[in-house]
């Protein structure tokens, strides 16, 4: 079994991708001030894989997330944390009012390395959605904005969002590529 280190500092996302890796890896979260570089959220991911092996030692999993709107060519994208910080969800939306188009992008990247030196591996998951007035409680903080099928994601049931989210559909081509290593 692969001993793993997942970096983050959020439990939620510890319990979300432990439930979808189940026993195919040793899961230690590990929360790690990692520099953030500017650039495109694969290049974030992998900036951060890479100073997270070399940084533990051994193998690591990180992942970033982004939101991206349609609307406003892919903004705010890896940046969206920053924006809720700033603006909060209630800006994030404002951003869209002169907008016909609501649509946007969840989109998860995780990055895995099997160590220092060793190049990361990038999977991706992404969902399409709407961005619509916040509904629902979540730790995750725009998922309040981002609808699905009738629901945001922090309307939905753990097992629904588990099954379709984003984080989801990254972690699940991680766990098949580990599958046939």
């Amino acid at each position: 079994m692969l001993n793993l280190v997942f970096v983050t500092g959020n439990r939620h996302k510890v319990s979300e991708v432990k439930a979808i890796l189940g026993d195919t890896v040793d899961l230690q979260a590990v929360a790690l001030d990692l520099p953030e570089i500017q650039g495109t959220l694969e290049e974030i991911t992998l900036e951060k894989c890479r100073r997270a092996a070399e940084m533990t030692g051994g193998p690591v999993l990180v992942e970033d997330s982004a939101l991206e709107m349609h609307a406003l060519n892919g903004l705010p994208g890896p940046y969206v944390k920053a924006f809720v910080d700033t603006v909060g969800n209630k800006g994030l939306i404002n951003l869209l009012v002169p907008h016909e188009n609501k649509t946007a992008e969840a989109v998860c990247t995780l990055g895995y390395s099997s160590g220092p030196g060793a190049e990361p591996i990038i999977f991706q998951g992404k969902l399409v959605g709407q961005i619509v007035p916040a509904r629902g409680v979540s730790s995750f903080g725009w998922e309040p904005i981002f609808e699905f099928d009738g629901e945001t994601l922090a309307e939905m049931s753990r097992e629904k969002k588990f099954g379709l989210s984003h984080r989801y559909k990254a972690v699940v081509k991680f766990r098949k590529w580990l599958e046939f290593q």
